[in-house]
């Protein structure tokens, strides 16, 4: 199994049209090292049987219980192997996925739009991925919390074993809210984030701002601004002041420096990282298109995984190598304690093979007619 997964990893490195032109003959696409790894039946076979749970143990109620297995030890170990920087962020991803699922999800703005939605927590300065959440129609891994609905009870749930330890994690426009903010602050948990101007407790503020312009308003523990700059742009904030800073850019038509508020320019840096894993793995992401939804959503967190060791890596050792060498690198290191080489099929025997057979009487030959004989020439063929 660890000789699999290396082929499955490599097919992320090796990109061909279908998993048989990894093993074709054509002397144009052919990849010989993958017939030192496995046949080509017997890696079909594994993946064909490829399964997490017994059918008749599973919690049947449970959506992800194809999964479920794989899931939970996953994060359980990123959450055990890497202890988070002080700023994260909860952002979405999406593994592509057009066929029939329960919980496919449409997400317009997203590259693939359907597929299964993930919430995700990562810290800000790495992009490691220290927890994730498979959005369901049931919502089963979502601890509700009276008040805050379903997106703060996200935030809440990815948030918990953080909470009280003086973080500050950054969430876009969907779970933002003032209520969600007191509760954190409440938990020694600072938050910075877009949010929509109609969000329960929000303050009014002008209706119009010219370009440039910007107003903050606060109650003495959460900061809400509005500032205008392509447009309307509304912050909330339990750790900014109001204060301006300059961006290092210029204005093209006044020509004079373009200040910003300190909270949007963080923001803006910070909510990239959860974009990180999505990006580095399309390049080398060893997911493929499968009929078993389950089979394609193993293979994408081990992309997440492999990510994660990345990441790890870098912090353990002080090495600074590319993700891809990383890749290679581990691959290498699984061969080297997990596989013995197989000799590749050259569809024939060897040439010093030379069985009785082969010389023996076991060959048409001519018998000739005898006069005793007659016409029958027939013989018993004798062994």
């Amino acid at each position: 199994m660890y000789t699999f997964l290396v082929a499955v990893m490599l097919m992320g490195l090796v990109k061909k049209g279908s998993v048989r032109d990894y093993w074709t003959t054509d002397p144009m696409l052919q990849t010989p090292f993958f017939q030192t790894l496995f046949s080509q039946d017997r890696f079909l076979v594994l993946l064909r049987a490829l399964h997490f749970v017994n059918n008749a143990t599973a919690n049947l109620a449970d959506p992800l219980h194809k999964i479920r297995n794989v899931l939970s030890s996953l994060t359980r170990a990123f959450g055990r192997v890497f202890v988070p920087h002080k700023d994260l962020c909860i952002g979405e991803s999406l593994m592509a996925w057009k066929g029939r699922l329960a919980f496919r999800r449409y997400v317009p703005s997203k590259h693939h739009r359907f597929g299964v939605k993930f919430f995700v927590l990562c810290d800000c300065l790495t992009g490691y991925v220290q927890d994730l959440i498979i959005s369901t129609d049931t919502n089963t891994d979502i601890k509700h919390v009276e008040g805050l609905g379903i997106s703060g009870s996200v935030v809440i749930t990815l948030l918990q074993p953080y909470l009280r330890k003086g973080h500050t994690v950054f969430v876009d426009s969907w779970y933002s809210s003032p209520t969600l903010f007191q509760y954190l602050l409440r938990a020694n948990t600072g938050a910075c984030g877009m949010v929509r101007s109609k969000r329960k407790g929000m303050p009014i503020f002008k209706k119009k701002l010219s370009k440039g312009e910007v107003e903050f308003q606060t109650n003495g523990e959460i900061m809400a601004v509005k500032w205008h700059d392509k447009r309307h742009v509304h912050i909330l904030s339990t750790v900014h002041t109001s204060t301006m800073s300059d961006t290092g850019k210029l204005d093209y038509v006044t020509g004079e420096r373009k200040m910003m508020p300190d909270c949007v320019l963080e923001y803006n840096k910070k909510m990239g990282a959860g974009n990180k894993v999505d990006i580095q793995n399309t390049f080398v992401e060893c997911a493929r298109k499968s009929l078993k939804w389950y089979k394609k959503l193993f293979f994408h967190l081990i992309d997440i995984a492999l990510f994660n060791g990345h990441v790890v890596h870098r912090q353990v050792t002080g090495q600074v190598i590319s993700y891809q060498q990383y890749r290679v690198n581990l691959i290498r290191q699984i061969l080297e304690d997990h596989h013995t080489p197989r000799r590749p099929s050259t569809g024939g025997r060897p040439a010093s093979d030379n069985p009785l057979r082969l010389t023996g009487r076991h060959f048409p030959s001519d018998v000739p007619q005898t006069n005793s004989q007659g016409k029958n020439t027939r013989r018993h063929c004798k062994t």
